[in-house]
C-alpha cells in the first residue's frame, strides 16, 4: 500500500465512527426560531384610537366646564402600548381610579386615572370652593364628588361616541377607588390583559391643574374601537352573511331569516345595490323594497262640547305668580335683631336666575329687568306644559 492510500481496516474504522456519531438535528423551522410577537398596534390604529379619545374628551371637557364653573381643556392625545407589570413604575405615587364599565355598543371596562391632588382640587369645586390650598387626603364626600364629576365626563363621552359610531353607546355608573400599586398592587381593578393601551391627555382646569389625565383599556377593546370605525357597514351583519358564497349557492342561503334580523341588519341587508366588499363573495343586486312612510297621528285629543267648555272655565281661573329672588333661614333671635339698616344675605348668587312660581309651586326660572318704572322678571327656562299642569294640579 502507498503511504497516501487507506487500508481496508482504516476505511472500516472510518465509517463505523460515522455510524456512532449522533445525527445532525433537524433544522428548527423559522417560526420557533423567531416566535410571533403579540400583535400591538400600528401606526394607522394609534391615530384612530387618537381621534376617538380627542373628540370624546373634547365634550366631556365640556360638561366638565360646565360643573366646575372652570375653563377645561382636555387635548393632545398620546397613545402607547404598556405591560400590565410595568405599571408600578408608571403609577410610582396613589392615584384615584375610575372604573368605567361599557353596557351598550362595546364591551369591556376602561380605567381613568388622575392623580391625587387633581382629583382633590376636583371635589374641591365640585362643592363649590375656590380650589385653592387643598390637602390629597380624600375623604369620602370628596371621593362621591370625583365620582359625579367622572359620570358626567364619560357620560358625556359616551354620547359623542354613539355619534362617532353610529350606534348607541352606554355605560353603568363608574366605581372609583384609590390605586396605590406600590403598597397593594393587586387592589387596583386593572383591565384583565398583560398589554394594555394607555391614551395620555393634557388636562388643564383654569390655573388650578397643568396635569395629566390617563385611559388604560385591553388591546382587544381597542382594536374593536379601530374595527367599527374603519369598517362601519360590516358591523352589525352577523357571521352567516359574511361567509363565502359559492357559485351553484343560491344567494338566498347566505341570509339570515327575516324574524331574527335586528332593525340594523335588515336596513343595511335592504340598501340598494348593497354589495360588501369580500372575496370571493358574489351578492347579486335585490330589489329595492319600497313603500309610503306611515307616521304616526300627533294631533290632538278630539274633545266633546263640554269638555271644551269646562277647559274655557279653567283658563279663565286667575292665578298667583310669584317672584322669588332667594330665601335664607334666621334663628329667632337673629330676627329680634333686625333693625333699619340690617342686610339679609340670601342663598342665591348675584346674577343667578330667580324662580317663578305659581300658586307657590316652581314651574321656571328668569332674569330681572325693570319695564318703564316697574320691574319685570324675562323667562329663560320654563317646565314643560305636562310638568306644569302636573305642578298646579298639586
Amino acid at each position: 500500500m502507498n503511504d497516501d492510500m487507506l487500508s481496508q481496516d482504516e476505511i472500516n474504522e472510518l465509517l463505523n465512527g460515522l455510524d456512532e456519531e449522533e445525527p445532525d438535528p433537524a433544522p428548527e423551522p423559522e417560526a420557533e426560531k423567531n416566535p410571533p410577537k403579540e400583535a400591538g398596534l400600528d401606526a394607522i390604529e394609534e391615530d384612530a384610537l387618537g381621534e376617538i379619545g380627542n373628540i370624546a374628551f373634547g365634550s366631556s371637557a365640556t360638561a366638565l366646564s360646565t360643573l366646575l364653573n372652570q375653563k377645561v381643556d382636555i387635548t393632545t392625545p398620546k397613545v402607547q402600548m404598556v405591560a400590565r407589570e410595568s405599571l408600578q413604575q408608571e403609577f410610582p405615587k396613589p392615584h384615584v381610579a375610575v372604573s368605567v364599565e361599557y353596557t351598550e355598543g362595546f364591551e369591556g371596562v376602561n380605567l381613568l386615572v388622575i392623580k391625587t391632588k387633581d382629583a382633590a382640587i376636583i371635589a374641591d369645586l365640585m362643592m363649590g370652593n375656590d380650589g385653592m390650598n387643598v390637602e390629597e387626603q380624600l375623604g369620602e364626600m370628596e371621593m362621591s364628588a370625583v365620582q359625579e364629576a367622572m359620570n358626567q365626563m364619560m357620560g358625556s363621552a359616551s354620547t359623542s361616541m354613539s355619534t362617532i359610531f353610529n350606534q348607541k353607546v352606554d355605560i353603568s355608573p363608574p366605581g372609583i377607588s384609590i390605586m396605590d400599586l406600590q403598597e397593594d398592587p393587586d387592589g387596583a381593578e386593572l383591565p384583565d390583559d398583560d398589554q394594555l393601551v394607555q391614551i395620555s391627555f393634557d388636562l388643564k382646569i383654569g390655573t388650578l391643574i397643568d396635569s395629566k389625565i390617563m385611559q388604560l383599556f385591553t388591546l382587544s377593546f381597542a382594536k374593536n374601537m379601530v374595527q367599527k370605525l374603519m369598517n362601519p357597514a360590516a358591523q352589525d351583519i352577523p357571521d352567516e352573511v359574511l361567509e363565502t358564497v359559492t357559485e351553484d349557492q343560491p344567494a338566498a342561503a347566505a341570509e339570515p331569516e327575516k324574524e331574527s334580523r335586528t332593525p340594523a341588519e335588515s336596513a343595511r341587508l335592504n340598501e340598494p345595490n348593497h354589495q360588501p366588499q369580500h372575496v370571493g363573495t358574489r351578492h347579486p343586486q335585490r330589489e329595492a323594497d319600497i313603500h309610503e312612510a306611515a307616521f304616526t297621528d300627533f294631533s290632538g285629543p278630539q274633545l266633546s262640547d263640554q269638555e271644551t267648555r269646562n277647559l274655557e272655565m279653567l283658563m279663565e281661573i286667575p292665578l298667583e305668580v310669584t317672584v322669588e329672588l332667594g330665601r335664607t333661614k334666621r334663628s329667632i333671635k337673629d330676627i329680634l335683631e333686625f333693625s333699619k339698616g340690617s342686610i339679609v344675605e340670601l342663598d342665591k348668587l348675584a346674577g343667578e336666575p330667580v324662580d317663578i312660581l305659581v300658586n307657590q309651586r316652581l314651574i321656571a326660572k328668569g332674569e330681572v329687568v325693570v319695564i318703564d318704572e316697574n320691574f319685570g322678571v324675562r323667562v329663560l327656562d320654563i317646565v314643560s306644559k305636562e310638568d306644569r299642569m302636573k305642578n298646579l294640579r298639586g
